[in-house]
């Protein structure tokens, strides 16, 4: 399958099962990882590839993963520093991913959440913005599904 916009992306999230669903999400907030040094978003996303986590688990992983995020945008106060903004998206991201159950919509929500992070990167180093998370984000996705298939 290729995917080629943001609607051939929804779509091809809806198809997946739960735990498809959130080691696709985690897959795509790990392409944004770098973005972030918090270790609780990086075991937040461990957890979130096992499909045998179970509900207690991912609680305590949303709740470091919570206090990445709020440290994370109380470190950047109110001022531009886009290097930190990145990091809060990246935790605010891996908060769609740890939950017991993912739509759709909280894959979406993930994934848009990366991509600001990555945006944010491109400011903060002066690079200006593209379309080009997009479509790292299309070529990520047709490859988890590619495993998929393989897996099958």
């Amino acid at each position: 399958m290729t995917i080629t916009n943001d609607q051939e992306f929804k779509a091809a999230l809806a198809t997946l099962d739960n735990c498809q669903r959130r080691q696709a999400t985690a897959y795509l907030i790990r392409q944004a990882l770098d973005l972030t040094p918090d270790s609780r978003v990086r075991a937040g996303l461990d957890l979130a590839v096992r499909c045998d986590a179970n509900e207690a688990e991912l609680a305590v992983a949303a709740g470091g993963v919570n206090s990445a995020r709020v440290a994370s945008y109380t470190q950047c106060g109110h001022d531009a520093n886009w290097t930190c903004q990145a990091s809060h998206f990246v935790a605010r991201a891996a908060q769609e991913c740890i939950k017991p159950e993912i739509s759709a919509s909280d894959a979406w929500e993930a994934a848009m959440q990366a991509r600001m992070a990555r945006i944010c990167q491109h400011i903060a180093t002066g690079e200006g913005t593209s379309n080009r998370e997009a479509e790292a984000q299309y070529r990520a996705l047709e490859e988890y599904l590619k495993s998929l298939e393989t897996q099958s």
